[in-house]
């Protein structure tokens, strides 16, 4: 069916819809001391809707605690955070995690690891084992449901800790290195699989990693960060998995390894330096 022009211009709309505002969030803590320890100097930041947007910067920049002000899990101490245009305060209810560790419980079936979210929201044991049966047999892992986590690959385990935070729909995704466990070749099949997952639900996913090559083959946008107290230092448009339909076609293009070169020039780490 063709779509109409007030269609397409409503798509286009959706697409540059602001998910998350970051407006002038500083965060600073105290040590035993009472003495002032600055950790985000100054963030100001747009993530559209639906974007895959990478942050990376210094081991010890700030990226954790940027993750948790986002997440509702820390305030920040000055500035504002909002989500769709409001402020997310103390709530945790936008976002769905994907951690390095996939934090399956051993003792609960796969199915039932899916369906722990929702049964936390209350919903009734049938519905929430329909709605996590549909999502294993959509990624291939119905044959699975009954089985326990230690029966799993690490690539099995951390696919069904996404589909876990899937299943409760949250409007956010935060990554947190969640491939850094794994060997290569099973980081270079998930980061697929979970573009393309990300893809289907039209989710806002927002990645934290050391890994540049995996910033640049799954990113809409890298935002680069400086040392401690960080801030934006730059903000590259890549797009490269987008526009060329992969994120391996991504690692192939030639304009990867610019990027590569570039972001890695603007990290600013010293090799060989004592920190």
């Amino acid at each position: 069916m063709v779509q109409t022009y007030l269609e397409k211009t409503s798509m286009v709309d959706v697409e540059k819809r602001i998910a998350i505002e970051l407006r002038g969030v500083k965060k600073h803590f105290y040590d035993s001391d009472e003495n002032v320890i600055q950790v985000i100097k100054d963030i100001t930041l747009d993530i559209k809707e639906k974007e895959f947007i990478s942050i990376v910067g210094p081991s010890g920049c700030g990226k954790s605690t940027m993750f948790n002000i986002i997440a509702g899990l820390m305030e920040p101490s000055e500035g504002n955070v909002k989500v769709h245009g409001e402020s997310i305060g103390s709530s945790t209810g936008h976002v769905g995690y994907m951690m390095q560790k996939d934090l399956l419980f051993p003792w609960r079936t796969i199915l039932d690891n899916v369906s722990l979210g929702l049964e936390v929201k209350g919903i009734a044991k049938k519905e929430r084992e329909d709605i996590a049966l549909e999502y294993l047999a959509k990624y291939g892992l119905a044959d699975f449901a009954k089985a326990y986590p230690a029966t799993l690959s690490g690539g099995m385990r951390q696919r069904v800790a996404l589909i876990r935070t899937l299943a409760i729909d949250p409007d956010i995704i935060l990554l947190d290195e969640p491939f850094s466990a794994l060997d290569y070749q099973t980081r270079l099949v998930l980061e697929e699989e979970i573009l393309g997952i990300l893809r289907d639900f039209g989710k806002t996913a927002v990645l934290i990693t050391h890994d540049i090559g995996e910033a640049i083959a799954m990113s809409d946008r890298i935002a680069v960060m400086t040392q401690r107290p960080t801030s934006v230092k730059k903000i590259y448009d890549v797009g490269l998995a987008k526009r060329l339909g992969s994120g391996m076609k991504a690692r192939a293009d030639q304009r990867y390894n610019e990027f590569f070169e570039n972001i890695w020039a603007d990290l600013d780490i010293q090799i060989g330096r004592s920190s």
